[in-house]
């Protein structure tokens, strides 16, 4: 199967144990994962953040005043898909914990869940459409060699 191409952008901000995070997300795997769930060719930023920056994007940009383990910002989605990814770590790493995931499992799903949403994807709008993104995202991840994130 041929991958579609990406331009990847992977940038952390500075909190807590980003360094527990940089070695979580070698540049090769986050550009990996993304290309598995891409189905154009895209232009993708990627950016770790710590609570207080999560916490302000979706504030900002959903009106909702926590942070949340991804955000997208999709900008356009065909024929060249653009987009930032914004995945609050310290997020990241509780839920990876709680669910008893690897932290780089966790991050592979939500990144693979965030690229779907940059191609307009979308769980919130009712339960057929989020059965078929977690069915994209079940068979994506089993196809990168991850275990299905909903169990």
């Amino acid at each position: 199967m041929a991958l579609n191409s990406l331009s990847l952008s992977l940038q952390f901000g500075k909190f807590p144990d980003a360094a527990l995070h940089r070695a979580a997300l070698p540049r090769h795997s986050v550009a990996r994962w993304i290309r598995h769930a891409l189905q154009s060719d895209a232009e993708i930023t990627v950016r770790i953040v710590g609570a207080e920056e999560g916490q302000a994007l979706n504030r900002d940009y959903r009106a909702k005043d926590y942070a949340t383990n991804v955000l997208t910002f999709d900008y356009t989605q065909a024929p060249y898909v653009t987009a930032d990814l914004v995945l609050c770590a310290p997020v990241v790493a509780k839920e990876a914990q709680d669910n008893q995931k690897t932290l780089q499992a966790h991050y592979a799903h939500l990144l693979v869940h965030g690229t779907l949403h940059a191609q307009g994807y979308d769980h919130e709008t009712g339960e057929e459409d989020a059965e078929e993104m977690e069915a994209l995202e079940i068979e994506i991840l089993a196809g990168l060699g991850f275990d299905n994130p909903y169990r």
